[in-house]
């Protein structure tokens, strides 16, 4: 029975009729559910039909039944790479091309996804250099320093879920945090090791092999997050996985939303500002010889003010590592452009605050 409808489905992907192949792959994975073939065809399916979130579930559950298999590694690449998961594709497609050596397919793709890393880092950089000094200090009318009220913090935002055309087996909720969004599954009385958990940088994929069935959720996210720094934990009553956002950014919705506008995460309406400080003595970058870099290099190209800052400030951000960056981007959005950190251990956990030197106060800049 099933053969044969994986001999029609076949059939309609030769024929381009890609929506019936996905239906009788679904009907044949019914029949055998363990079937790692079946799973990667299907994903391909999807990938034609441009559902390309469905297609990487569908690859990661190929590659746990069978992680030999190198078109499940491609299918997931080329899903990835539509998605802009550049990173995930590109280790996806690694690990295919180690089962295949020589496949130019893999060799090309993994090509494209390092010109697509380098335009999203340079990007990032260019981006950081932009919001420079977005506001400035000017003499108070008062004696008194001008100062800031912080109870005005974004509120946390519930879940507007969307209800699918199936009801779903289980229940799922989630909340913002300043770094995190954390996703709550309402699963009781499951096993830790009935439950698993992708992280992509912008995928999530939830198995949960319940007694009576499988219960898949998977979805393209509303923004990015750092895979590395995600975690999962199955309690009696629920599972709960913890985002780390990439970007410090309320999220409006769980799911991916074209038209959604990003709200940046605890912005006060004017932030205090006093002279950029230097980051923590904590950090292995020695700041004398690269004060005495910058200062050479500002004599020898006749740079001044905000040219010389922004060229010092992107000569560090260029040579960091991935927490240094991660470290500077939060301290300078979060002091509107007055404090730059480079200890992520420091700044990770808390609120990176400004302050307007003696006498003066923060005037918010107009253009």
């Amino acid at each position: 029975m099933a053969t044969d409808l994986v001999t029609k489905a076949n059939e309609a992907f030769v024929d381009d009729n890609f929506d019936l192949a996905v239906d009788l792959y679904t009907q044949a994975l019914e029949i055998d559910p363990k079937n790692a073939d079946l799973y990667a065809d299907r994903a391909q399916a999807n990938v034609k039909l441009g559902s390309f979130t469905e297609a990487v579930a569908d690859a990661n559950r190929a590659i746990e039944l069978d992680p030999s298999m190198p078109k499940a590694y491609l299918r997931k690449g080329t899903a990835c790479i539509k998605l802009e998961e550049y990173q995930t594709a590109k280790a996806a497609l690694e690990a295919g091309a180690l089962l295949t050596p020589g496949d130019t397919r893999f060799s090309k793709l993994i090509k494209e996804c390092d010109e697509r890393i380098a335009e999203e880092t340079a990007n990032l950089q260019q981006k950081l250099v932009a919001n420079a000094l977005p506001s400035r200090a000017v003499p108070s009318s008062n004696t008194t320093a001008g100062k800031t009220d912080g109870s005005h913090a974004t509120p946390y935002l519930r879940s507007q879920t969307k209800e699918a055309p199936q009801k779903p087996k289980y229940r799922h909720d989630y909340y913002n945090t300043p770094t995190e969004v954390v996703l709550t599954i309402f699963s009781k009385g499951i096993p830790a090791e009935n439950v698993s958990v992708d992280f992509g940088e912008q995928i999530l994929s939830v198995i949960i092999n319940a007694p009576d069935e499988e219960y898949h959720f998977q979805t393209r996210l509303f923004s990015k997050i750092i895979p590395e720094k995600c975690r999962y934990q199955v309690l009696s009553t629920k599972v709960e996985i913890r985002l780390s956002k990439a970007q410090l950014v309320t999220w409006t919705s769980l799911e991916y939303n074209e038209n959604a506008v990003p709200v940046r995460a605890n912005t006060l309406p004017a932030t205090t500002v006093q002279k950029p400080s230097y980051p923590s003595s904590k950090s292995k970058t020695d700041w004398d010889k690269l004060e005495a870099q910058m200062k050479k290099e500002e004599k020898e190209e006749k740079l001044d003010g905000d040219a010389a800052l922004n060229k010092f400030f992107q000569g560090i951000y260029h040579d960091a590592d991935e927490d240094t960056r991660r470290a500077m981007s939060k301290s300078f959005v979060e002091s509107n452009g007055t404090v730059l950190s480079t200890n992520w251990k420091e700044v990770g956990s808390k609120k990176v605050e400004g302050s307007a030197p003696e006498g003066m106060e923060v005037k918010k800049w107009e253009y």
